[in-house]
């Protein structure tokens, strides 16, 4: 014997299909607008590996009108410092930064890549004096954005982004 659906099951299984997936955090914040297939590694950056014991929520390769893909990281209970956000511009430009409190948005910033770096990343160049003498910090003014290539203010070698990912992740 066959079963008729009806209007009313019908709606319940679009609606099922259109709920959310992660649920909202009371207070943290959600970086939203990762470039897709970099959540990852803006975690390793931030320093998060998920045994700090906050609710940690990450979605990768999720359809955005604005960019086609992207990644999305919520973190309940932190908010970023501009070091953290700076480190973040570095590897994914678009980002967006949302603090929550209360279960609203209380602030959102564009990530917008500065014009200068100062102490993130090291110069490629191993003769370069940010290398070879103490005290002096790696600077760096930032010659593109999408993506991101730095050129070092002492010795004007060029850093390009996958180098600067590899650096942000300690794999050089």
């Amino acid at each position: 014997m066959a079963t008729k659906k009806t209007e009313s099951s019908k709606t319940t299984t679009e609606e099922k299909v259109n709920e959310l997936l992660v649920k909202k955090i009371t207070a943290g914040t959600v970086i939203d607008h990762i470039t897709a297939g970099y959540a990852l590694a803006v975690m390793q950056i931030l320093g998060i590996t998920g045994r700090e014991g906050d609710i940690i929520s990450i979605a990768m390769n999720v359809q955005s009108k604005r960019m086609k893909k992207k990644d999305i990281i919520k973190v309940e209970g932190r908010e970023l410092t501009t070091d953290e956000i700076n480190r973040i511009a570095l590897v994914s430009p678009n980002a967006t930064i949302n603090i929550i409190r209360k279960y609203k948005i209380h602030k959102k910033t564009r990530i917008a890549v500065p014009d200068e770096i100062v102490g993130i990343v090291r110069c490629q160049n191993p003769s370069c004096i940010t290398n070879n003498e103490r005290g002096i910090t790696s600077n760096f003014k930032v010659v593109g954005r999408k993506p991101v290539i730095l050129r070092c203010s002492y010795c004007k070698r060029i850093t390009g982004h996958d180098h600067i990912i590899e650096q942000l992740l300690g794999l050089c």
